[in-house]
């Protein structure tokens, strides 16, 4: 049984002969990005606290809130938030906006062609992308969330992390970031895909139908957050590590210290708090990027 898009959800249709160009795609998910981060920032900023203190990491989110709400005012639960808008701006907007051509470059063109992994490689394709162009606001973002006193600048945090560490410290954390891009946006979109279809066969809904969003939607954050914790964790230590003090050498070493001082459940510290973010952004995001896609004449993913 099929159902028109037009009856069941009258936002998200079906496309039409004039779907919108590439600009127009990394322009929409841009949109739903900046949007979606604006109010999901203060979860990041304590699951960031939380992995680079351990005293955070025992208080809790809840502890953690009070303790930057106590001692920082509320609103430092926006610090860097400047950052992270520039951070979605490009980021986010082209992980998103470049999956749908990358699914068609890595052939998938029709169902019978349209594997699980071929998503996943496209979603991972697109994650690499967006991670390249994303590096230097993720840096800033990271800096200015672990800043507990005063209120950072973004220029500020720019000028002194270029005058302490040169142009490269923009790119700090770039192989752990782009591992954590690859396998969260593989992760996101082949999920996210491969749940539309089956909550479509189980409800008989269209895949434009805004509940059938949500719900797959909701579920990939799940996914998301068991796959990325470690990646996260680590670009999380390699971001924040002081100029004059090389903690780390690279990802793997990284890796390896975590795992032999501190235990390798420690790769997932702050699980609660990164799913806590992941869920809604991953479900506000994607459900604004589908909405948007369907003003604008495109179908679903």
């Amino acid at each position: 049984m099929s159902l028109s898009y037009n009856k069941s959800n009258p936002i998200a249709t079906a496309a039409s002969a004039n779907a919108p160009g590439l600009l127009q795609q990394v322009g929409m998910a841009g949109t739903a990005a900046v949007i979606t981060v604006t109010f999901i920032h203060p979860i990041d900023v304590i699951k960031t606290r939380i992995q680079i203190s351990p005293e955070y990491g025992a208080a809790g989110m809840g502890g953690t809130f009070k303790k930057i709400a106590g001692a920082e005012g509320v609103t430092a639960l926006w610090k860097g938030v400047n950052a992270a808008w520039l951070r979605e701006s490009s980021y986010t907007s082209l992980r998103l906006g470049l999956y749908e051509p990358c699914k068609i470059a890595f052939g998938c063109t029709s169902p019978e062609t349209t594997t699980f992994v071929k998503k996943f490689a496209a979603g991972s394709a697109a994650g690499a992308l967006g991670s390249l162009a994303g590096n230097p606001f993720d840096v800033l973002k990271t800096k200015m969330m672990a800043t507990e006193s005063g209120t950072p600048s973004i220029v500020g945090t720019a000028k002194d992390l270029l005058k302490n560490q040169g142009v490269g410290g923009f790119y700090r954390g770039i192989d752990s970031n782009i591992a954590r891009a690859m396998v969260l946006n593989g992760t996101k979109m082949a999920c996210y895909d491969q749940m539309k279809g089956y909550v479509v066969d189980f409800t008989g809904l269209p895949k434009g139908n805004l509940l059938v969003q949500f719900l797959s939607a909701g579920s990939a954050g799940f996914f998301m957050t068991c796959t990325v914790s470690p990646f996260d964790m680590i670009r999380t230590r390699l971001m924040n590590q002081p100029a004059d003090a090389k903690i780390y050498n690279n990802a793997l070493d990284c890796f390896m210290k975590i795992v032999k001082n501190e235990g390798p459940l420690t790769l997932w510290r702050g699980f609660i708090p990164i799913w806590s973010r992941f869920a809604p952004t991953t479900t506000i995001q994607l459900v604004i990027f589908e909405q948007l896609r369907g003003m604008m004449g495109m179908k679903s993913l």
